[in-house]
């Protein structure tokens, strides 16, 4: 019988000194160290137009201390999972842009004290982790009528390491300088799906394009840089190949990781910067 990839997980200890990155598909990823479990904008809700399915349940997800989501569309809070998410961790602190903070606590009947609000370049410290804001342009910088962005990527420190997450987001002036000015980066985990007037004028927001994110990833040196948002659906796919290639040719020096849904990859401290 083939083994189920929660029990996997579950079976997994990460060693000292280390963080393990699980591709869940689409943005969605966990973060995890000896101390800590952090999941960012998990996709699991079964859905017609998804390409395959989740490989684990929310209700299965265990053991998580902070649950980020970078704004709300369903592929990055998936509020139909996060009913069973949230239940089982009761004790996860909950993390979205600021713009989202009373309509998420509304909605889930959360207490105030569990929900963070992100904004541009402020700092949240639930629990062991610390997240900075970052705003991202999905395909542009909105705000809301408070003058809140409406999609908050983050810089995400644990265990010694520094992840940028940015959900979905296009380039824009000063983006770099921002998490220059943070500090340098581990991992960056940058959407390559691109965009074009076929899939805007059908209603789907764009992002980077595998060039872009990788010249853009490429100039900050990361430790290693992991394309993400490309294969859930049909009709917004891309393939992470001519992003690895493109890296290749052109930022030899560059570490990068493509994995299979539910694969990790390990960085050790000295070892990714």
């Amino acid at each position: 019988m083939t083994e189920r990839w929660i029990e996997k997980f579950r079976r997994y200890k990460p060693e000292p000194d280390t963080l393990t990155i699980w591709r869940m598909g689409q943005s969605g990823f966990l973060l995890q160290t000896q101390s800590a479990l952090i999941c960012t904008d998990l996709y699991l809700s079964d859905h017609p137009m998804r390409t395959r399915r989740s490989v684990v349940r929310a209700e299965e997800l265990t053991g998580l201390d902070v649950i980020f989501g970078s704004h709300d569309h369903p592929d990055h809070i998936d509020r139909a999972a996060w009913t069973e998410l949230l239940a089982a961790n009761p004790k996860a602190a909950v993390v979205v842009p600021k713009s989202l903070e009373d309509d998420i606590c509304a909605a889930f009947a959360l207490p105030q004290e569990r929900v963070y609000g992100l904004e541009d370049l402020q700092t949240q410290r639930p629990g062991a982790c610390t997240l900075t804001g970052v705003a991202s342009a999905h395909e542009l910088l909105e705000r809301d009528a408070k003058g809140e962005y409406l999609c908050m990527g983050a810089v995400i420190e644990l265990g010694g390491f520094r992840i940028y997450q940015p959900g979905d987001t296009c380039l824009y002036e000063g983006l770099a300088s921002k998490l220059r000015a943070i500090g340098s980066l581990d991992a960056m985990l940058l959407p390559i799906n691109g965009r074009d007037a076929v899939r805007y004028r059908n209603g789907i927001l764009g992002n980077m394009t595998y060039q872009e994110a990788a010249d853009f990833g490429a100039a900050l040196q990361p430790g290693i840089l992991i394309p993400a948002h490309y294969d859930l659906f049909q009709g917004n796919l891309e393939d992470p190949e001519k992003f690895t290639d493109y890296l290749a040719v052109k930022y030899p020096c560059q570490r990068a990781w493509v994995g299979a849904i539910g694969d990790y990859v390990i960085l050790r401290k000295g070892e990714t910067t």
